[in-house]
């Protein structure tokens, strides 16, 4: 298969174009088609499903291929989708750098980006990192984990009105490498706590301290294992989704 052959991957994430995680994805995806990274020009985490509509969104190229764009996650897409990258077959959008489990996915950018592109009925994958208390990530050793859950997840045919939703463990170094487990999202709320001072809110809640519902998506990956969870749309999108106005 010639280069030009090869299914465009359209890369994306929420914290930034020059972020770590988006050098792991794309070392990640090497090999599994041509990859154009459309991503947001800064961090945006928790930007959740976003979109501009009232305002010009900025691209900028950034001298290696890549675009940089002025908007959130779901706006690259978007733009990639309708516009910057229009024979797009897949959207991959991480690494994040923190886990996006359970409730996590309507709060994420990350997530959102993959969701955009259901809408859109392009299939979509996407991945975080969940970082323990006082471990940084290994990111070499989370690009080898992605790329076998990329190579896993796009082998199989991909259900219309669905993406993936996948979470890395923070393993300590030398462990033994995690197994891909197939996993419903845990739908406990999380934890909240505030520190009020001087009319100024701080959330303090605790992440690692909130439910885990036996064989949900928060065990696995806390319990040193790769979540990987199919996320169903509302309304499957029909046929002619790509090219509606």
């Amino acid at each position: 298969m010639t280069d030009h052959e090869q299914p465009v991957l359209v890369l994306t994430n929420d914290d930034g174009i020059d972020a770590p995680g988006m050098q792991a994805l794309l070392q990640a995806a090497s090999g599994l088609g041509r990859c154009r990274v459309i991503a947001p020009c800064g961090p945006l985490s928790g930007c959740g499903h976003q979109v501009t509509t009232h305002q010009p969104i900025r691209i900028t190229p950034d001298g290696q291929g890549h675009l940089a764009v002025a908007g959130t996650p779901a706006d690259c897409i978007r733009l990639a989708i309708f516009s910057l990258a229009t024979e797009v077959r897949w959207v991959l959008s991480g690494i994040n750098a923190g886990g996006n489990l359970g409730t996590d996915v309507h709060s994420s950018g990350t997530v959102a980006a993959v969701r955009e592109a259901a809408i859109r009925g392009v299939p979509g994958i996407a991945v975080s990192h969940f970082i323990a208390r006082g471990r940084t990530i290994d990111w070499p050793r989370a690009a080898v984990w992605t790329s076998r859950v990329l190579r896993r997840l796009m082998a199989e045919p991909c259900e219309p009105g669905t993406f993936w939703n996948v979470n890395l463990p923070h393993l300590a170094p030398g462990s033994e490498e995690p197994e891909i487990i197939l996993c419903p999202l845990d739908a406990s709320p999380l934890p909240l706590d505030y520190r009020i001072e001087a009319g100024v809110a701080t959330y303090t809640g605790d992440y690692q301290g909130r439910t885990r519902r036996p064989g949900a998506d928060v065990a696995v990956c806390f319990g040193g294992q790769i979540a990987v969870t199919q996320i169903r749309l509302l309304d499957p999108p029909g046929e002619s989704v790509r090219g509606a106005s």
